[in-house]
């Protein structure tokens, strides 16, 4: 059923007479009539005159007139018609507030005889409020770990037109998180409640824009919103992350102290303390790796610490951890395999002679072919004669591997035993003032024992023999 208009509950009205002589003869009565806020100044409330019953040629006579000025200036009463109308428009909220009922007593006197007539207005209300909020908008602070189902109270929306001009229900915008429940208190209000649907998820979305909106239920309805913004509170449910759980990384050898290795960066998605990260070294860290290397905890800076020799190792394995502090806390892993590069900073090292060497017959070599030195003494005895030594058992060595050696001795040849031990037996020594080829080199020794022609040469037992064949035994 539709609204009624102005005009319509202008001239509803409803009449409760009552008569009654009272001692000093007066005849009292009261009517009731009702009329909608807001209604233009003129408008008929309804005809007293014509409901007590009076004729209008006796209006004059009789001084139809309003007894008192109690809302006097809310209505009129006409002398010549008796007709009640608005005098100004009139706000029902101002005047009843959230009541139910809003009634306005006025007074009607008649003289001759004298009568009292007591009438009442109903202010029917209009829908000429919206549902309001507190507050243009709330913000509902809810974990990530909060359980689907939780339950958070909203604001209730206020309108002061009553029945079913007051608020008749809520609707939520769409969300993927959320739903509406609206509770009906005892008193018919209406409570919204928001309801937890979705799991959520900080590091995915940390706020929710909802708009919460009341609407009456007059014709046309009216409605008022709030904004809802539901801020999502960080749990530490996210571990630190490196880019990669194995990084490799160069290092130059003899790199200097305090040469930044890398920087790790690993990252965590979670906020305040709960994505606030240590670093530190892993279990499986080696003493030898720390003792050569510095991790800063804050920044995660790897340092060069200890000196990095490539003779002593040219691999290292450093395990690294990144922790959060959060309750409880979170951690990840990485590897960083360090490769040191060599540098040449070693010089070649020449082995000292091996005094184990010995010549199976007596004939040595020695200066211009000679033969000298102790049978059993040891040979070579200076340094002259090492690097001699040592160049024709490297070009024996260099024949035999290209076929051209006649092992098993000859003129003018070396020849070697198989055996490739501490010791050698040589079968033939060739004179030193031979051409010698040495492996890797362009050049020849020639004349370089000959330089040396008529020195004795250094070492030995002591004991000298003069050049010579041996003598037939």
């Amino acid at each position: 059923m539709g609204p009624e208009t102005p005009s319509h509950l202008a001239g509803k009205w409803q009449v409760l007479f009552m008569l009654s002589l009272c001692c000093w003869g007066w005849v009292s009565g009261q009517l009731r009539y009702s009329v909608v806020e807001e209604s233009e100044p003129g408008t008929l409330v309804g005809n007293v005159a014509q409901d007590l019953g009076l004729k209008v040629t006796d209006l004059l006579s009789r001084r139809l007139r309003l007894g008192s000025e109690e809302n006097g200036h809310f209505f009129s009463l006409s002398l010549m018609s008796g007709a009640l109308a608005v005098n100004q428009k009139i706000d029902r909220e101002s005047l009843c507030g959230a009541s139910t009922s809003c009634l306005l007593p006025i007074q009607v006197v008649t003289e001759h005889p004298l009568e009292l007539i007591r009438v009442e207005v109903e202010i029917l209300d209009l829908n000429d409020n919206s549902p309001g909020f507190a507050t243009p908008g709330r913000e509902i602070r809810i974990s990530e770990s909060a359980a689907l189902g939780a339950r958070f109270p909203l604001d209730s929306a206020q309108d002061p037109d009553v029945g079913t001009n007051t608020v008749s229900f809520y609707t939520l915008s769409p969300s993927s998180h959320f739903f509406l429940n609206v509770k009906t208190l005892k008193d018919g209000k209406l409570f919204p409640e928001l309801v937890l649907e979705q799991q959520l998820d900080r590091e995915a979305q940390a706020r929710h824009q909802l708009v919460l909106t009341a609407v009456d239920g007059g014709i046309p309805a009216r409605s008022g919103t709030t904004l809802i913004s539901v801020i999502v509170l960080d749990v530490n449910d996210n571990a630190p992350a490196f880019q990669s759980p194995v990084l490799r990384v160069g290092l130059p050898e003899n790199a200097p102290m305090g040469t930044l290795l890398l920087r790790l960066n690993a990252t965590d998605p979670d906020e305040g303390t709960n994505g606030q990260l240590d670093y530190s070294f892993g279990d499986h860290t080696s003493e030898v790796v720390r003792n050569l290397f510095g991790l800063d905890p804050s920044s995660g800076a790897i340092h060069v610490l200890g000196p990095i020799d490539f003779e002593e190792s040219s691999f290292y394995e450093i395990h690294a951890r990144a922790r959060d502090q959060g309750q409880p806390a979170m951690e990840g892993h990485c590897m960083i395999q360090v490769d040191v590069d060599d540098a040449n900073d070693n010089a070649p090292e020449q082995a000292p002679p091996n005094t184990d060497w010995r010549f199976s017959q007596a004939q040595r070599p020695g200066t211009s072919g000679s033969q000298n030195g102790d049978e059993t003494g040891t040979w070579p005895n200076n340094q002259f004669d090492t690097e001699m030594l040592q160049a024709m058992i490297l070009a024996s060595a260099s024949e035999a591997a290209d076929g051209g050696s006649t092992l098993g001795g000859g003129a003018g040849t070396m020849g070697l035993s198989t055996r490739y031990g501490p010791q050698f037996t040589l079968q033939h020594v060739p004179d030193y003032r031979q051409n010698v080829y040495i492996p890797g080199s362009n050049a020849t020794l020639t004349n370089a024992a000959g330089k040396r022609d008529g020195k004795a040469p250094a070492g030995g037992n002591g004991n000298k023999k003069k050049s010579g064949k041996k003598e037939k035994k």
